[in-house]
């Protein structure tokens, strides 16, 4: 029974989503009950099953000897599905107001909730081919998404990101068909598969083959130089870019990038070569590219997009350290720039929805009007620069510690960079701040007399967003016993 919750988890959503162009409701507020309570249903369910975590897998599919679709629950993959659980039920909520002057509801809808279960696909993958399955899936329902609005600009960015998924995913397959070639087995085994006597003392191929995937996988995070798609992509609606940039996707492709790192190549073959030297130095050369972009950018959804690229990489650079406490670090700023991307990118939506503002300069005063969506921005803007107190201190705190304990001239570099990014997300964040309460002396109120805060079904998921973020920074000690016992279980030694 245990192990079948898995499946179940995974397939609730993606029928939940194919039944409702065939549904009739005799109102919208009907679909909403409908969306929000399979996807309420699902994450307690994945609760369920993360309390009474299964120790066997379960085989979906077999294609020949060990190539299958198979489902296992483990450390890291837990903490990728509870993410997906805590954060989408809030996201629906979010998406219903949002979506009131939208067109095309129910396709929206469609491929919103059918996202969540593939989501839990990759989390609950068993080996890199249904990790693999899975990602691709990713992409692909995705895609209209990214392309709802059917506008010149939302095809474009389509284009893009279609471009940049199948590429990166070229890439990715490349490492997958090594491992399944070179590996004692397709499962995810902690220090990794690849058995050397067969690659015949073929190391720097194996180097170059892993570069390959890591950077494949690393599409989905906008790692340098493949960046550019995801502030394209902030042409979505606002729902789906708090989901592309929170879990769904950015956040997959570091997922996949740590898995097969720790999992299929492993640290030993890794650790202390060319590769590790060249992961190191694209990681750091994101992390301020991303800030130093989102300071010039002057659009507010692409600012934070901007954001997310260099946040990115600071979870992919823990990883690359190929240490116990910067796998921790990893995963750690992984769940707080989650519930802080979440928060800003639902408030940015909200200012947008009710303002139909768009551009950074147009945004003064807006505290006066909007305060409630004001205020809980500036929690995450806080939290993002890494003011103490709050999630976003916590998890680059351990990514700078675990960078100079692992003595690497690299890391201390990626510390330095860890510095130059927390100043320059200080400038790009809280000048938003000051212009929503403090536009100056010239301000004209009357330009926002029809403006009015966001609704109930936008602030309660903002609310619990902020909420997590203030939570995590006051009390990050549970979370960091797991994530400390799973790189424990990895063997990151």
């Amino acid at each position: 029974m245990k192990e079948v919750m898995m499946l179940i988890v995974v397939i609730l959503p993606l029928f939940t989503g194919i039944l409702l162009p065939l549904l009739s409701f005799r109102t919208r507020k009907g679909m909403w009950i409908y969306l929000e309570t399979a996807v309420c249903v699902n994450s307690l369910l994945v609760l369920w099953m993360l309390s009474h975590a299964p120790e066997g897998t379960l085989t979906v599919f077999r294609f020949t000897g060990n190539l299958s679709i198979t489902l296992r629950l483990d450390g890291m993959g837990a903490v990728f599905a509870a993410l997906a659980a805590l954060l989408w039920p809030f996201a629906m909520l979010y998406s219903f107001e949002y979506m009131k002057s939208e067109k095309n509801e129910k396709s929206f809808f469609l491929f919103y909730v059918v996202t969540y279960g593939i989501t839990l696909g990759v989390a609950l993958a068993e080996n890199i081919l249904t990790m693999y399955f899975f990602f691709e899936m990713l992409s692909l329902v995705t895609l209209p998404l990214v392309m709802h609005e059917r506008t010149r600009e939302a095809v474009h960015a389509s284009r893009m990101y279609l471009y940049y998924m199948l590429g990166g995913a070229a890439f990715a397959f490349i490492g997958m068909t090594f491992v399944l070639a070179y590996g004692t087995t397709s499962t995810f085994v902690a220090g990794g598969v690849l058995d050397m006597a067969r690659t015949g003392g073929k190391t720097d191929m194996l180097l170059l083959i892993y570069l390959l995937c890591f950077c494949g996988f690393s599409v989905k995070t906008a790692m340098w130089p493949f960046s550019s798609w995801l502030p394209k992509a902030s042409v979505a609606p606002t729902p789906v870019t708090a989901l592309l940039h929170a879990v769904a996707v950015v956040n997959t492709g570091a997922f996949a990038a740590m898995r097969v790192t720790y999992y299929s190549f492993g640290t030993e073959l890794l650790r202390g070569t060319w590769v590790q030297g060249v992961i190191l130095l694209l990681t750091i050369f994101t992390i301020v590219c991303g800030c130093s972009r989102a300071l010039k950018e002057t659009h507010l959804k692409r600012r934070l997009a901007w954001s997310t690229v260099g946040n990115m990489s600071y979870i992919l650079f823990g990883a690359a350290l190929m240490t116990p406490a910067g796998l921790v670090g990893a995963l750690a700023h992984m769940i707080c720039h989650s519930f802080m991307k979440l928060c800003s990118f639902l408030c940015a939506g909200a200012i947008m929805h009710k303002t139909g503002r768009n551009y950074i300069h147009e945004l003064n005063g807006l505290g006066r009007k909007m305060p409630k969506v004001c205020l809980l921005f500036s929690v995450s803007a806080f939290a993002l620069t890494g003011v103490p107190g709050l999630c976003g201190f916590v998890s680059k705190w351990y990514l700078a510690e675990a960078a100079v304990e692992s003595e690497n001239i690299l890391a201390y570099a990626g510390t330095a960079a860890l510095l130059v990014s927390a100043l320059l997300t200080a400038v790009y964040m809280l000048t938003l701040v000051v212009r929503f309460f403090f536009p100056g002396k010239d301000f004209d109120g009357r330009m926002l007399k029809d403006v009015e805060d966001a609704g109930w079904m936008m602030l309660v998921p903002i609310g619990m967003a902020a909420a997590a973020v203030v939570c995590l920074g006051l009390h990050f000690g549970p979370v960091l016993e797991v994530l400390e016992r799973i790189a424990g279980e990895l063997g990151a030694v």
